[in-house]
């Protein structure tokens, strides 16, 4: 090793130094020895890891940089689950931005956690923002180490909930006198189709097998084009007479309309002539309608009543559920599920279906012991009106010391 200056500029230090038979010599670009000497060292140091084949190690970004990349690699996201993503690493880099994600630890998430709480947000938010922090580090090979010291928050899974029949009647009274023409049509589709809100906006005419007669639609089903889920693209659903009705009426006002043209199309609304009645104005086929939660939520002040546009699927799939006549798998097939964890998510099945379910099975339960008129099995129906009241009292309750008509059914269970 040996360290020296040269005319040409005398402040700065150069290193020289023989490796593999080979002379190397370099400048330090400073006018520190010390430093001089750790560059030289540096520098046979990485002659000496090429040489060998030893990887070089990577230098960690911070944390700002880290989650710029992250995000990078997120491009083929659905533009929904982008934004959610974005809105995420927001507040995480107010939090880590300035350091290295190297790091991040445990403690910090925990401290992150409680900052977040603290502010009033839910647990399932704090949940994605920490799955974004994940995903961060896990892209640098930083959170395995940590992985079994980071529970996720409970979450709650009941905050849905179905829409009576009392609050739906003031709900579509509420559309119905909307600024927005499209409230109606798209709240009776929601209920009586469950379809998501992504999925309603993606319909397309194509999409829609309608029979029409006399200027109206009689009946028709349609193709879910495009689910969150596997289960949930390509699922047939019939259409409801109401949703004939309001589709007939909303159809019309798009004549120009061809196969690839969104059922739900952007438009814009205005109030046009004396009457100040609403007026569609704008529309381009070819675009689905913006956000109509603001309608929403207006409609529903009107009303009266609290509910998000996402219990419109949980009323369809719990009436679903309180028909006994409907099975399980045929909820799935019109609804898009895949588990039955979500089933039951879903289904607000009332004390009243719970109730008639109990007492259908108690019919069942009785009647081979009294036959399905409530005589006993064997007698003739042509008793006597003594008998009948012998009958009457041995069975439920009488002097008679036979044991009476629950006795003989609760005993085997005893």
């Amino acid at each position: 090793m040996s360290l020296y200056k040269r005319g040409e500029n005398p402040g700065v230090w150069w290193y020289k130094f023989w490796f593999n038979g080979q002379l190397i010599r370099e400048s330090s670009k400073s006018e520190s020895k010390t430093v001089a000497k750790e560059a030289e060292h540096a520098g046979r140091r990485e002659l000496e890891q090429s040489y060998n084949r030893i990887p070089k190690r990577e230098r960690m970004p911070l944390f700002s940089n880290a989650a710029h990349i992250w995000l990078a690699n997120k491009a083929g996201l659905a533009p929904k689950s982008r934004e959610r993503y974005e809105q995420c690493v927001t507040h995480l880099k107010e939090e880590f931005g300035k350091g290295l994600v190297c790091d991040v630890d445990a403690n910090d998430i925990a401290e992150y956690r409680r900052k977040r709480l603290a502010a009033g947000v839910s647990n399932r938010t704090v949940n994605y923002e920490c799955g974004a922090l994940r995903g961060i580090l896990r892209q640098f090979g930083l959170w395995g180490p940590i992985a079994d010291r980071v529970k996720a928050l409970p979450e709650r899974h009941d905050v849905g909930k179905a829409i009576s029949r009392e609050d739906e009647e003031k709900i579509l009274a509420a559309a119905s006198a909307s600024r927005s023409p499209a409230l109606l049509p798209l709240i009776v589709f929601s209920l009586d189709t469950g379809m998501r809100l992504g999925e309603t906006q993606a319909l397309r005419r194509k999409d829609l097998q309608l029979e029409w007669a006399n200027g109206s639609i009689v009946r028709g089903e349609l193709v879910v084009p495009k689910s969150k889920t596997a289960a949930g693209t390509g699922r047939v659903i019939p259409l409801s007479r109401r949703v004939c009705a309001t589709l007939s009426l909303w159809l019309e006002r798009f004549p120009d309309a061809g196969p690839d043209s969104f059922a739900f199309p952007y438009h814009k609304v205005g109030l046009g002539g004396n009457s100040r009645v609403p007026v569609i104005w704008g529309v381009d086929l070819s675009r689905p309608m913006g956000s109509w939660r603001k309608a929403w939520r207006l409609a529903l002040k009107a009303a009266g009543v609290r509910y998000r546009p996402h219990d419109m699927r949980h009323t369809f799939i719990s009436r679903l559920g309180e028909n006994p006549s409907v099975s399980e798998q045929t909820i799935k097939a019109l609804a898009g599920h895949v588990s039955r964890q979500m089933l039951e998510r879903y289904s607000h099945i009332r004390s009243e279906a719970k109730q008639a379910a109990i007492q259908a099975l108690e019919q069942a339960a009785i009647e081979p012991v009294l036959g399905p008129m409530g005589h006993k099995i064997g007698h003739s129906d042509a008793n006597t009106e003594g008998k009948a009241k012998a009958n009457s009292l041995e069975t439920f309750g009488g002097p008679s010391r036979t044991r009476t008509c629950d006795q003989r059914i609760m005993s085997p269970l005893l």
